[in-house]
């Protein structure tokens, strides 16, 4: 007989989810769920609301610690978790619908030493980092919370500024589950496609702190920063950097 795969192994736990999903949760639960104008992107037992490829990401009922590595998660069977797979990097998600002026909440869990981030329109980061015990001196914008500094990607991966800090390390610790909210200002375009207003990060908290208020961004983030803007674009959740597990991630349009 031949071995069992890690990811064979990781699936064989989240199983039970794939009978819950062909029992009626599908497509029209995650696209729709619609409280009070809140849109439901976890999935009550598919990953229906997110473009393909999925990659490794699977749907839990929760994720800890792995025991005996602390780098890494392990699923618990169940649905409403979603964990991007045994070895924690694999392809990042974006949303089946694009969004422009947005709120966003979710709640995200990460092991010892992980990274991994938030991007609106697949462009802007706020990004998820292993750094409570980092304090409150110091920070910059590729700490937690933080807005992603503009970086090239070649010959080798350098950083053109500090981006936004986030006003005090709100981080949570290693293996607790936290909480983002984000208020998202689109760019504005004229007919003509010009642009004529930059995109903001009106408000972030992180675990109920207030980390940023109206930020405003001339360019995307990241290595992205030479990429066309748009007014509307996909939410993107990173999942190649490190183990990230995310649950109640939901969005409401404005305007």
């Amino acid at each position: 007989m031949g071995g069992t795969t890690g990811l064979d192994r990781f699936r064989l736990l989240c199983a039970a989810v794939a009978v819950a999903g062909a029992l009626g949760w599908g497509a029209e639960s995650s696209r729709a769920a619609d409280n009070g104008g809140w849109i439901d992107l976890t999935g009550g037992g598919d990953l229906s609301g997110w473009r393909k490829p999925w990659g490794a990401w699977a749907q839990a009922g929760d994720a800890r610690l792995r025991p005996g590595n602390s780098r890494l998660l392990e699923p618990v069977p169940g649905r409403g978790t979603i964990v991007n797979g045994p070895d924690g990097r694999t392809s990042n998600l974006l949303s089946a619908e694009s969004f422009g002026d947005v709120e966003v909440h979710l709640e995200f869990l990460i092991p010892q030493g992980s990274n991994s981030g938030v991007k609106l329109e697949g462009l802007y980061e706020v990004q998820i980092m292993d750094t409570r015990a980092k304090g409150d001196r110091g920070l910059k914008g590729s700490d937690c919370g933080g807005i992603y500094p503009r970086a090239e990607l070649l010959p080798r991966y350098r950083y053109l500024d500090e981006g936004h800090a986030p006003a005090r390390n709100a981080a949570g610790a290693a293996g607790e589950w936290q909480s983002m909210d984000i208020v998202f200002k689109a760019p504005r375009f004229d007919r003509s496609g010009k642009k004529t207003a930059n995109a903001r990060m009106e408000k972030v908290v992180l675990n109920g702190i207030t980390i940023h208020e109206d930020v405003e961004l001339g360019s995307p983030t990241g290595h992205a920063w030479r990429l066309p803007e748009s007014a509307k674009g996909p939410l993107m959740l990173q999942a190649d950097h490190g183990p990230v597990a995310f649950r109640n991630i939901r969005v409401r349009k404005r305007g």
